[in-house]
């Protein structure tokens, strides 16, 4: 099969196009005939050594296809049964073994290209707003890369709880985008102070949250958008790793909460996987979560991919096609 092998850690060239054997499903294991890869920023960590994996590996965490071939203990899938993934490392290439209770089946009016383009950004931004900080209504927000793709269901679903919605974004593309999804408010960071503007927003109040998922260049202004209690909800680092914080600097802003959750603690066992992704892919189904899709490329274009995403030069999700 061709998939995308790192063998190196380092910049979009380690990702190489390689010829290699097909995966067989092992006990509780099953081989997925992979049509759609997501492409996420946790992929460039491990390409990075960031977030490090052992070498040579297959990146890729999550994806939409076809079973192709269960093995030993697997029952309720048989084969072209639509499924989809997140978590599961491997899935830059035409199959990928995916443990049983790490699948979840498609529902009819959910294409494998929206699957793949939502399963693992539409849970994060589910768990962050109705359980690591939950939202209610009239909550005033900031979500950071407004338009990148967790920032735009972040926003579609503090919105439909009833928040108010401020967002930062780097163009005017990205802020038509991020407005389009709801957003009540949108500060270009590169030619305002967004700390400025979210206290000339909330007269000098706060944002109840800041979600920020971009790191090291926002997290000082971030805790400086809060309001007295508030919390800073940090679940990535597209910039760089925030520096080691003094905790009597949440006390100065006003009592601060800072929590760093990741999605896998939330997905942890398979009933709440299958119990988040159906609320998720529900919503899709029905319309009422729109997904954008930036751009899809060839599996060989792997490496075309992570500079897009690297470049900040996207709005919503970039996806991969291996060959059929």
């Amino acid at each position: 099969m061709q998939a995308i092998r790192v063998r190196g850690v380092g910049g979009p060239a380690a990702l190489e196009l390689a010829d290699l054997p097909r995966p067989v499903p092992g006990v509780g294991e099953v081989l997925v005939r992979v049509t759609v890869a997501g492409v996420n920023f946790i992929d460039i960590y491990h390409r990075t050594g960031r977030y490090p994996l052992p070498l040579p590996f297959i990146p890729g965490q999550e994806g939409a296809g076809s079973v192709a071939g269960v093995g030993p203990g697997v029952s309720g899938l048989r084969a072209g049964d639509r499924v989809a993934w997140a978590g599961v490392p491997g899935g830059y290439a035409q199959y990928v073994v995916v443990p049983l209770d790490r699948l979840v089946s498609l529902p009819d009016g959910v294409t494998d290209q929206q699957a793949a383009a939502v399963l693992l950004q539409g849970m994060t931004a589910h768990y962050l707003v109705h359980d690591t900080c939950p939202i209610a209504a009239g909550d005033s927000v900031l979500i950071h890369a407004g338009a990148g793709g967790t920032g735009l269901l972040l926003t579609q679903m503090a919105k439909r709880l009833g928040a108010r919605v401020i967002t930062t974004v780097s163009n005017d593309v990205k802020e038509a985008a991020s407005r389009a999804a709801g957003a009540d408010a949108v500060i270009r960071y590169t030619v305002s102070d967004f700390v400025a503007e979210v206290r000339r927003l909330t007269q000098d109040t706060g944002v109840r949250v800041v979600y920020d998922s971009v790191g090291q260049s926002t997290f000082d202004g971030s805790l400086r958008c809060l309001a007295s209690r508030g919390m800073l909800v940090l679940f990535g680092a597209s910039s760089d790793p925030v520096q080691p914080v003094d905790p009597m600097v949440l006390a100065r802003h006003g009592s601060l909460y800072l929590t760093r959750p990741s999605l896998w603690h939330y997905v942890a066992d398979r009933d709440a996987l299958r119990r988040r992704a159906a609320a998720v892919l529900g919503r899709v189904a029905d319309g009422s979560l729109r997904v954008h899709v930036h751009r899809v490329r060839p599996l060989a274009e792997a490496a075309a991919a992570h500079r897009d995403l690297e470049g900040r030069i996207t709005i919503g999700k970039v996806l991969l096609l291996p060959p059929s």
